[in-house]
């Protein structure tokens, strides 16, 4: 018997940018007694269902956007006599339909870490339950992910998390609902620990794939101030202080160290925070901006963050700071006109982003977009292929429709011209070279131009196109420049990396 891990994915690109980080703590949850398990990411090689044997388990982690492909391996797998089951946000929102339609024996909802090998126990002695509840596993019980089992030169960064959950409450956004508003924080030595176990493997670039890096803001503190009772505040000053601690020791990792996160916008008020980041070798962040007018923000329940000019200077004080922002944009909000998407452009170009990304908007399932979407769809159900819009993600990739939200003044075509018209300004290659004087070297811009056209290929073409020759085009292309671009990434082992890790990282 064998246990399988894989990661669905509909394209292949030889080499992937983040290690998926699922897969290898679901690797070291599982007791050794079942020997190390096969591992397999289908953004690397597509997956081969001829090596199944009968007895296999096969464990599948699916979210929404690879929740069909995810099935069509799991139906291959079942027919090849494996045991099958699903995890993941998407499988904990549908755990009916992972049995329906990808085959699952059993489905597991939540946080894997703890119930696994109680999944793989009961699957041994025949006693599989369809459901189990693996819940929201606290920051002291998050395990470490087996980097042993990587296959080499495979991977651009690695990934460590540093704690799960958000405490906003984004429209578009399911991880408060399914993660939680309360930060759940990994004990900082253990994440330092496994970091310096991946620079001893050779990486030293270093995604913390966090929900929110910030989870504790400056006006959240004045606000837990004002109040009589003080506990809330403790509480929080806490959180800040681990945050804190977190970086004072990941300062101590080697010079060459470079990490990425993802934070609120309002980090950039935190001008302290700021300069710890820099120091711990955070050297960049997602924020999510989303929309550039105020009417755009209060379309995402994104209030806190600000719009225009302030939107700019903002934007800029991370910069400042020497943090690199990667700013998420999105476009099909009821408030987008024609003119949005310029202004979107000129706001990112201002601010000096040193990457973007413009996604057009989709009602994801455990969001409360999806849900006001939903309801106004009963009233007039729409399929595609046989398969109603409110399952999108079960309609044929070459189908799918590219904006689902009728908009009040722009058609679905305009709307995706326009955002692939933004992408290809914004990544152009005199816009790029000139964002490429933040390194210095003639050799580092040319290493900046290739990633950014890259990142470009994969992240515009395969989200937005409808035209599959293009997409193949596109999976091509940067399977031929991965290599070269992964190169660029890569760091000298160092087996005999030590931190002294004894006190606070203070």
């Amino acid at each position: 018997m064998t246990v399988y891990l894989i990661n669905p994915s509909h394209v292949s690109f030889g080499i992937a940018v983040i290690t998926p980080r699922w897969l290898y703590v679901l690797a070291n949850a599982t007791p050794r007694s079942y020997g190390d398990p096969v591992i397999v990411d289908e953004t690397l090689e597509p997956f081969d269902p001829a090596a199944i044997k009968a007895g296999d388990i096969v464990g599948i982690g699916i979210h929404t956007g690879n929740a069909m492909r995810g099935y069509e391996v799991g139906r291959a797998a079942r027919e090849a006599g494996a045991t099958v089951i699903y995890g993941g946000i998407h499988a904990t929102l549908y755990p009916n339909e992972a049995k329906e339609i990808g085959g699952a024996h059993a489905v597991v909802s939540g946080d894997g870490d703890a119930v696994w090998a109680q999944v793989l126990a009961d699957c041994t002695k025949g006693a599989l339950e369809p459901l189990y509840l693996g819940g929201r596993v606290e920051g002291d019980n998050f395990l470490a992910a087996r980097w042993d089992l990587l296959p080499q030169g495979r991977y651009m960064w690695a990934s460590v998390q540093t704690l799960r959950g958000c405490p906003k409450h984004c429209s578009f956004c399911s991880v408060w609902r399914t993660d939680g508003q309360k930060p759940r924080q990994r004990i900082w030595q253990q994440v330092v620990e496994e970091i310096v176990d991946l620079r001893r493997r050779g990486f030293r670039f270093i995604a913390l794939a966090d929900d929110n890096f910030y989870p504790v803001t400056l006006e959240d503190l004045a606000m837990a101030d004002r109040r009589a009772d003080k506990s809330h505040l403790h509480e929080l000053q806490a959180i800040r202080q681990e945050r804190f601690d977190l970086m004072a020791a990941l300062a101590k990792l080697p010079s060459d160290t470079v990490m990425f996160t993802q934070i609120t916008m309002e980090a950039a008020e935190d001008t302290e925070f700021l300069d710890a980041m820099k120091k711990a070798h955070i050297m960049g962040a997602l924020v999510g901006v989303e929309a550039v007018t105020p009417e755009g923000l209060k379309d995402v329940y994104k209030g806190f963050n600000l719009a225009g000019q302030e939107l700019v200077q903002r934007l800029k004080k991370f910069r400042e700071h020497g943090i690199h922002i990667l700013g998420s944009f999105i476009f099909g909000l009821p408030s987008d006109r024609p003119t949005t998407f310029d202004a979107t452009l000129a706001i990112a170009e201002q601010a000096d982003l040193t990457f973007a990304q413009f996604v057009m908007l989709t009602p994801f399932p455990g969001t409360i977009d999806f849900e006001k979407w939903e309801q106004s769809m009963a009233l007039k159900p729409e399929k595609v292929a046989g398969i109603p819009i409110t399952r999108h993600w079960l309609i044929p990739q070459e189908n799918r429709p590219k904006v689902y939200t009728p908009h009040p003044v722009m058609g679905p075509d305009e709307i995706r011209q326009r955002t692939q018209a933004v992408w290809d300004q914004f990544y152009s290659f005199r816009s790029v070279w000139k964002r490429s004087n933040v390194v210095k070297s003639l050799k580092s811009r040319l290493a900046f131009v290739l990633i950014s056209k890259i990142y470009r290929q994969m992240y515009a073409n395969t989200g937005i196109s409808t035209d599959s020759a293009r997409v193949n085009r596109s999976v091509q292309w940067v399977r031929w420049m991965a290599g070269p671009c992964r190169r660029l990434f890569a760091g000298r082992p160092m087996p005999d990396l030590t931190l002294d890790l004894s006190s606070s990282g203070r």
